[in-house]
């Protein structure tokens, strides 16, 4: 099979030249390596020039589009398989496309997914999440998991994913103007489809951010935003249970651990996840002025909602 991956990059920082780095080193080389940079002048990249498989395109700020940016990029591509990273998410190790590519033996696998890490040192509770969202175990889901995942059936991220590009060209690729989550959205389509996504556990990349409570309550708001305006299946399937599920863990582990003073932490942290997920479940029924000042995307409104 033929591989391409695609990156976009905005204001890169040293986890890409990491990330390209480790790109150079895998077991299974990708045939291409396409970055899609907003902003010319903002590149910059040492790795960048080493790889001669590896290819740039610069767009302007006002064209970036969740979807529709990296659905240019994949209309450059051809490969059987096209890989979606973002800059800084950064391979664990040689075998990262190789794992990627072992669920595809199955031809109803059309998705795969990797698993992200955290490092524990610099943000416990992250590195939990991380493990309670990425755990050791890898797992193919298909529509028969939707009564017992719900909405964690479509759960799939562009930071380190993988697609059928035959299937993705059928599909019509991600949605274009969404606000965020284009990935699960993509992922909901496949479900509908019959078709099949895989959780590959061994196909590992560092990734995390250190989140504020008011970053977490932005992003969750346009999270659902997401969902509530491409409805489907994610109107028709439980969501908060997990995210309860969660929070008692985490609780519990740092109980047990002895590490009290998180506990406040995780309770601010997933309560600011939990109303910005309500209000943007509801952003129907809230005045522009507010959905404007909580909105990690406001000129989403400005473009599509005028």
């Amino acid at each position: 099979m033929t591989i391409d991956v695609i990156i976009p990059t905005y204001k890169p920082d040293e986890k890409l030249d990491r990330n390209l780095r480790m790109l150079g080193r895998q077991t299974v080389r990708p045939d291409r390596i396409l970055l899609i940079n907003t902003e010319e002048a903002l590149f910059k990249s040492r790795e960048f020039s080493r790889l001669p498989q590896a290819e740039i395109v610069h767009i302007a700020k006002s064209e970036f589009d969740h979807g529709g940016t990296r659905n240019r990029a994949a209309a450059m591509c051809d490969g059987d398989i096209m890989v979606l990273m973002t800059q800084d998410a950064v391979p664990a190790d040689e075998h990262l496309i190789e794992e990627l590519l072992k669920p595809f033996a199955d031809e109803e696998v059309c998705a795969v997914y990797g698993r992200q890490m955290a490092d524990y040192k610099d943000n416990p509770l992250e590195a939990f999440t991380r493990i309670f969202n990425y755990p050791k175990k890898s797992r193919v889901k298909s529509a028969r998991d939707l009564p017992e995942l719900g909405i964690k059936t479509f759960f799939c991220s562009n930071v380190c994913a993988a697609y059928r590009k035959s299937v993705y060209d059928q599909l019509g690729g991600f949605p274009v103007h969404t606000i965020f989550n284009e990935d699960m959205i993509f992922a909901s389509r496949l479900i509908e489809s019959g078709k099949k996504i895989a959780y590959a556990a061994d196909a590992r990349v560092w990734h995390w951010h250190n989140y504020t409570a008011w970053q977490q309550l932005t992003r969750n708001f346009d999270l659902a935003v997401s969902q509530v305006d491409y409805g489907g299946l994610f109107l028709q399937v439980k969501s908060e249970s997990e995210g309860i599920r969660m929070v008692t863990m985490a609780l519990r582990y740092f109980i047990r651990k002895g590490r009290w003073s998180y506990l406040p932490h995780i309770v601010v942290q997933n309560g600011a996840k939990y109303i910005g997920y309500k209000l943007g479940q509801n952003y129907k029924r809230l005045p522009r002025r507010l959905i404007l000042k909580i909105s990690l995307n406001p000129s989403y409104w400005k473009v599509n909602k005028d």
